[in-house]
């Protein structure tokens, strides 16, 4: 399975456009090689390089979305896939762009092909979210982009 951006490639610097200091949109990312027997798909942004003092987990968790049909190839700039969205570490429910505190920080885009649909209710966790998927997933494959905020 395959998961790209025509805005960035994989470990490259994401636009400031998709970033709390630009319009703070996500990147329209495509995907391929979706295995036929798919049944849904899971789409995680999250940023492993949070300060401990800030996080003690040093995860930041952006974007978080499940349930989304298996056939869906592309989600366009600025839009959410359809599927039912899980609840981001600052309590958002859609797309929210890197935004380091510090120096420059690694945001991983995962994408995971499951065998079934997920019996979850919108606004949970990723650890929730991962949980429930385990022993379900069929492939995956990550985007990583990086960001450092201007000074």
């Amino acid at each position: 399975m395959e998961l790209a951006s025509s805005a960035f490639s994989h470990d490259s610097v994401i636009p400031a456009r998709y970033t709390c200091d630009g319009d703070n949109i996500n990147p329209p990312l495509v995907i391929g090689g979706v295995p036929e027997q798919a049944v849904s798909l899971v789409l995680i942004m999250d940023d492993p390089d949070v300060p401990k003092h800030l996080r003690a987990d040093g995860m930041w968790d952006h974007w978080v979305v499940f349930n989304i049909p298996p056939q869906t190839r592309e989600i366009a700039e600025n839009s959410e896939p359809a599927g039912v969205h899980g609840l981001g570490t600052g309590g958002n429910l859609k797309y929210y762009g890197p935004c380091p505190p510090d120096r420059e920080h690694r945001y991983f885009f995962k994408l995971y092909a499951l065998d079934c649909q997920l019996d979850l209710a919108e606004g949970v966790s990723k650890a929730e979210l991962e949980q429930a998927m385990a022993g379900h997933v069929l492939a995956q494959a990550e985007l990583m982009g990086r960001y450092d905020r201007p000074r």
